[in-house]
């Protein structure tokens, strides 16, 4: 029986709710358990990240898969730094799958740096990479926008439930706390803004130097922001294999814009190559560069887009966004002390997010006594206004909904009292009332 140990706290409960009942009995899937599957920077380096990182179309595919075996439930998020699927399942199976049939990466691949957690622990990790303390980056917030989007999309293919849409705005209102409330966004510390430090403290007067940005990559326009903002350069020039997406973001920060038919050229005329395009195999090759003078690549993709052979040229110096992301300073450092402040919000916004998943536990049985009072009512009011001449039926009926409301009140309070079985009120309440549930 669920709840039996009347003595424990709410929290230890729910714990035990979690880990023990299925998902289906909280009547938010018909699948029984909540998993979150993936592999991010901690196991996976860039090459084994590439192989399962998704684009738009993939990602599209994998809901629209989804829906066809059953699922009904499934945010999937993949970034520079992870890719990791959110959902209910009868196994974790299914979601692994889904994601290796849509990558080229393997099972097998995947079952050496992939992580798979349910029900509780799902949710706690949720909460911990959507609110920057799971980043690569301790107190990178780009995440949480990313999971907004990742919502926006399975709701706009109808593969978002009611649960995942508390939980995502459980996450993204800790994560404003967090951000509000603690130092531990404090500071410049990004990727974008490691590389333009590792930029200033490699290359000597930097700001007479020509820098190329290749593609218009998220991280990579960050990082030519923080560039202008922090060299004064006025030598940046920007190519795209789309002009017109290369020009719009030209005009916000003044760049030069070459045609993609350029790029050869470019690369032998600067002294440091960011690239940031969302190709999927390597857009840069020795072949591209014919260069006398240093030459620094910064790669900020995922997969890698410039090829291992670069490093081959003897003036060629390439910098991938691991390492990248490995180097700290005093901010980071301070942040840390922020941790424990962020743990604790975090907890305090999860307990409200368990509190209202309970409640859905016995939301169907409610429902079904508000229903039958409501049947009763009506009956009440329709005896009543044939039998008495002047019936106020207007009035009976606003003072009966109101009565109904206190009722059905009454009795969800009592539920949620941690101090009793809700399983045998819960049974009992159906039997006095004769109530039909509605099946889900």
């Amino acid at each position: 029986m669920f709840l039996q140990r009347y003595f424990y706290k709410f929290d230890a409960l729910i714990f035990v709710a979690l880990s023990r009942v299925p998902m289906k009995d909280y009547h938010i899937s018909k699948h029984n358990s909540l998993y979150s599957i993936g592999l991010n920077y901690k196991k996976a380096d860039a090459e084994v990240r590439g192989k399962f990182s998704l684009d738009e179309n993939a990602i599209n595919r994998i809901l629209e898969q989804a829906k066809i075996i059953g699922l009904d439930g499934l945010l999937v998020t993949s970034t520079c730094n992870r890719t990791e699927l959110h959902g209910f399942a009868q196994h974790p199976y299914q979601l692994i799958k889904l994601l290796c049939d849509n990558t080229h990466g393997t099972v097998e691949e995947f079952q050496e740096v992939a992580y798979v957690y349910k029900n509780n622990d799902a949710i706690n990790h949720l909460f911990r990479m959507g609110t920057g303390l799971d980043s690569q980056i301790l107190g990178d917030f780009e995440i949480i926008s990313q999971l907004r989007q990742s919502f926006n999309r399975s709701k706009k293919q109808h593969i978002a439930n009611p649960f995942l849409e508390r939980l995502c705005n459980s996450v993204i209102q800790a994560s404003k706390r967090i951000k509000n409330e603690t130092n531990i966004s404090s500071g410049a510390t990004s990727v974008a803004f490691a590389s333009v430090q590792y930029i200033i403290n490699t290359i000597p007067n930097i700001s007479e130097k020509n820098i190329l940005l290749f593609g218009t990559g998220k991280i990579g326009r960050n990082t030519c922001e923080n560039l202008i903002k922090h060299t004064k350069n006025s030598h940046i020039t920007l190519i795209n294999r789309t002009k017109d997406k290369a020009e719009r973001i030209a005009g916000k920060f003044n760049l030069i814009v070459k045609n993609y038919g350029d790029l050869q050229t470019e690369i032998r005329n600067t002294d440091v190559l960011i690239v940031a395009t969302g190709a999927q195999s390597p857009t840069i090759s020795k072949e591209l560069i014919y260069t006398k003078k240093p030459l620094l690549i910064l790669d900020l993709s995922i997969p890698k887009n410039v090829s291992d052979n670069v490093t081959e040229l003897e003036n060629v110096t390439v910098i991938h966004l691991d390492h990248l992301s490995q180097m700290t300073d005093d901010t980071l450092e301070k942040r840390k002390e922020s941790i424990p402040q962020a743990e604790a919000i975090i907890e305090e916004v999860k307990d409200e997010f368990i509190k209202w998943l309970e409640t859905r536990k016995f939301a169907p049985v409610i429902k079904a006594l508000k229903k039958k009072l409501k049947t009763m009512k009506d009956e009440e009011l329709d005896f009543q206004s044939k039998k008495i001449s002047d019936f106020n039926s207007v009035q009976a009926d606003i003072i009966s909904e109101r009565i109904i409301q206190k009722i059905t009140k009454q009795f969800a309070n009592h539920l949620k009292d941690t101090e009793i079985d809700s399983d045998t009120s819960l049974e009992l309440i159906q039997r006095v009332f004769q109530l039909e549930l509605e099946s889900k």
